[in-house]
């Protein structure tokens, strides 16, 4: 493990990486963002100017060395620079989500005794002054945003244009002591402090050092050769140590550019506009997106949909092989061009082949079957194919599919310039995962957490697998203990869970191993991590079978038209399941077939798509019930929940991981019917509205019995 600075160059704190970036890529863009609809760029030079004028600003306001500023807002350039300016006068910025409820604020603030707030608008000026009363130790909050902030009392309230304004006002009065605080910085200075999601409790403080940030953000840079021509879409939680670790870690280690999207609701615009070669999102957002192109090619036309499919079943298996991108960023030299060209035109040849063939065959097929022309319908090859033969008719259909499916599908989703990318924060769906492989998308799997400064596992190019984690990252150990609960160390290894020294002791052991909470093991073959579950939702069947939710779950999730799961069944003879269904997928399959409803839970109620869940589930049984270890975790009986689970109503943490706890505290009765041979429920569940505002909402739900799949006893058993 790296133990100093030196094997970074002597660069020990994230502002000095900046001087760094500022001196050797002065004219490179550092940051965009979109505001308006227009892109506007900073480079490094002009980024180091900024971050100063705000770091003199905020010492003219009265930060000291070790004080606390919250850093509240979407991902934004100027919440960047304000991370990295309370870092270069020796404060310790603490990104807080900006969904968060006032309580939820309330609590982080006064837990790490924040005296300043840097936030976005008066929604967040809000929240804060109206829990500022009990944050005794609270003086100062800096807005972005001035809009309907004017009649504020200004006294503790101040813009953040004013802020750099005065720091440049004031610029030789106090630049030796910006530079005096930032040499004061070393490897084991504070560099951020994040707060963990809090999925079992009160979220945690985690202290993580320069040492910590730059020794994960090099090793993992390295791991995947990225350079300072990488460009990332920053759109992810900026309290979030995935976020930090890429928008800032990496970003400043390399020097590539952070982009910063408008707003939530153009993220995708943005995307496909930026094009991003280094890409990171969590399941959830790689699930939202296959919904999206799943419901688009049931609206197409039969003869595109039976292409798709064909080509998507085609891809399967050969696009690993073909589909992968070259890593290096050079340009191509003439005889790389010429084979290209030739590449791309073979694939429009026969593009426009396929295309004439079956379109003829899906006029006829229409002709014979009407509205059933789908059913009968399955798109072939075109008869010249049949004159290749094994690898080589492969790769000219591969081609032909990249023209007429993988490419185009790539450009909308914006996934087209994409080298690597990366999903963690839960497991992904085996099938989601290859999907998005067979495109050409060079998707891997990381293992990590907050606790890590992100990465424990990561996947190497040529070593992807759908049901593995990948190896220990570079200078990361990793050991198994006899429960299976993983442990590692590292140069990323946390420093203390803040004002916590009994959770700090009991996660992380004198000689640093850290504890991570999951259960797994390392393939024997392949010296690659498995993650069975979270330790702890790890259980045993009334039979003694393994019982892994999220194995199951996950295998649900990848249906479009479900959104979430959650499974039961530690102790029981059998499983069973609440299911969220997707409202924008099933929404638009009601459209489609012209049925009326009026909520979420109308159409979650409806017969036809409680039929179409139980097909999803006995479906998924099928599938569970082909692996020896968990085959016993099949579902028995489910229902479709009337609410969406939401982090509002603590059922969900902000990064939408399940509190497992607290579902089944809430919804006790429910599962309760579940199991005692109900074929209805009636419940009543309190919700909190967008206001804050408490209510109710009363349901009789309907049981579903699934069938399942007979497993002989010596297949189910876990020993």
């Amino acid at each position: 493990m790296a133990q100093s600075s030196q094997a970074t160059g002597g660069l020990a704190s994230i502002p000095a990486l900046l001087q760094r970036n500022a001196a050797q890529f002065a004219d490179k863009d550092a940051y965009r963002e979109k505001e308006f609809g227009i892109w506007q760029t900073w480079t490094w030079a002009m980024t180091e100017k900024e971050i100063e004028a705000l770091a003199l600003g905020l010492i003219n306001l009265g930060v000291k060395e070790g004080d606390f500023v919250a850093i509240i807002g979407r991902n934004r350039p100027s919440f960047y620079w304000s991370m990295v300016a309370a870092q270069s006068v020796g404060a310790v910025p603490v990104p807080v989500y900006n969904d968060s409820a006032a309580e939820e604020m309330e609590y982080i603030l006064g837990h790490c005794g924040a005296k300043y707030a840097i936030v976005e608008d008066q929604e967040q000026v809000d929240k804060i002054i109206e829990i500022q009363d009990k944050l005794h130790q609270f003086e100062h909050m800096v807005y972005i945003d001035p809009r309907g902030l004017r009649k504020y009392d200004h006294r503790q309230l101040h813009e953040f244009g004013n802020i750099q304004a005065q720091g440049r006002a004031a610029h030789d009065e106090l630049i030796g002591e910006l530079k005096s605080r930032r040499e004061k910085l070393d490897y084991d200075s504070t560099c951020v402090m994040l707060y963990t999601s809090g999925t079992t409790g009160k979220p945690k403080g985690v202290v993580l050092s320069n040492r910590n940030v730059i020794e994960s953000a090099k090793n993992s840079s390295d791991f995947d050769s990225l350079t300072g021509d990488e460009e990332i879409l920053s759109y992810l939680p900026m309290a979030w140590v995935g976020d930090f670790i890429f928008s800032v870690g990496q970003a400043y280690w390399c020097g590539f550019c952070v982009n910063c999207p408008e707003s939530a609701e153009t993220m995708m615009t943005d995307l496909r506009e930026i094009g991003p070669t280094y890409y990171f999102a969590p399941p959830r957002i790689f699930e939202t997106s296959l919904t999206s192109v799943m419901i688009r090619m049931e609206d197409s036309g039969d003869l595109k949909y039976a292409l798709f499919h064909h080509f998507m079943d085609f891809a399967k298996t050969t696009g690993e092989k073909y589909g992968m991108p070259k890593r290096s960023l050079a340009k191509p030299d003439m005889k790389r061009r010429v084979k290209n060209a030739f590449r791309y035109a073979m694939g429009i040849g026969f593009a426009m082949e396929i295309l004439v063939e079956n379109g003829i065959r899906m006029a006829f097929t229409k002709l014979r079957h009407g509205s059933k022309a789908r059913e009968h319908f399955k798109a072939k090859d075109p008869i010249l194919l049949n004159l290749y033969r094994g690898n080589l008719r492969d790769y000219f259909k591969y081609r032909m599919g990249n023209v007429l499916v993988y490419g185009p599908l790539k450009d909308t989703l914006g996934f087209g310039r994409v080298r690597v990318g990366y999903t963690a924060g839960e497991a992904i769906g085996p099938e989601i995962f290859e999907f998005y492989r067979s495109l050409g998308i060079n998707l891997k799997q990381l293992y990590g957490q907050t606790e890590a400064t992100v990465f424990i596992t990561a996947q190497p190019d040529g070593e992807v697998r759908a049901d593995t984690v990948g190896v220990p990252s570079p200078d990361v150990e990793i050991k198994i203990a006899e429960n299976g609960e993983i442990f590692y160390r590292s140069p990323g290894t946390f420093v203390e869970y803040y004002n916590n020294p009994e959770s700090t002791a009991s996660t992380k052991d004198a000689e640093g191993w850290v504890a991570t909470g999951d259960a797994g093991f390392f393939e024997e073959d392949s010296g690659h991590l498995r993650i069975i579950d979270r330790a702890k939702d790890v259980g045993k069947m009334a039979d003694g079978s393994m019982f892994a939710p999220k194995y199951v779950e996950n295998k649900l999730k990848f249906y479009p038209d479900i959104l979430e799961a959650v499974l039961f069944g530690n102790g029981k003879d059998h499983c069973v399941a609440f299911i969220n269904i997707d409202l924008t997928a099933v929404g638009n399959w009601a459209e489609r077939n012209n049925i009326a409803y009026a909520s979420y839970q109308e159409l979650a109620g409806h017969p036809k798509v409680l039929d179409s869940i139980q097909g999803h589930v006995e479906a998924v049984n099928r599938s569970v019930a082909d692996d020896p270890m968990l085959a016993g975790c099949q579902i028995h009986r489910f229902l479709v929940l009337h609410k969406e689970l939401d982090a509002d109503d603590g059922e969900m943490t902000r990064t939408r991981k399940v509190r497992r706890r607290i579902v089944e505290e809430k919804f006790a009765d429910i599962i309760a019917a579940l199991y005692d041979g109900s074929d209805q429920i009636s419940t009543n569940t309190e919700v909190t509205y967008e206001d804050g505002r408490k209510g109710s909402i009363s349901a009789t739900l309907d049981i579903g019995n699934a069938v399942v799949v007979p497993v002989m006893a010596q297949k189910v058993a876990a020993e």
